[in-house]
């Protein structure tokens, strides 16, 4: 599901949950992603908390790596936190 989300664009942790049928399992998406976010093909990068925080950028190689991908797609970050997320949010809920 999580290549499926739009470049550009981003969801969270619960809406994939949500998505899957387990609404209450939003940790559960996060322990998938750390995997994730060292495979490639996988867009992890663009999967953030509830608020547009990047939680999980300590999973990628590198300080900022989240960060920087996020933004060669367009997304501003700004002390870790998606600029103008709810615009920016991708629902598969809503999308699919």
């Amino acid at each position: 599901m999580v290549k499926l989300i739009p470049r550009g664009r981003v969801t969270s942790y619960g809406a994939i949950a949500r998505y899957l049928g387990s609404g209450g399992s939003a940790r559960m998406v996060g322990w998938a992603m750390n995997n994730a976010s060292k495979t490639e093909g996988v867009p992890a990068h663009r999967v953030v908390n509830r608020n547009g925080l990047l939680t999980g950028k300590h999973h990628f190689p590198g300080t900022f790596a989240m960060q920087r991908m996020l933004e060669e797609e367009g997304i501003e970050v700004v002390e870790d936190q998606v600029v103008n997320f709810k615009a920016l949010f991708w629902d598969p809920n809503e999308e699919l």
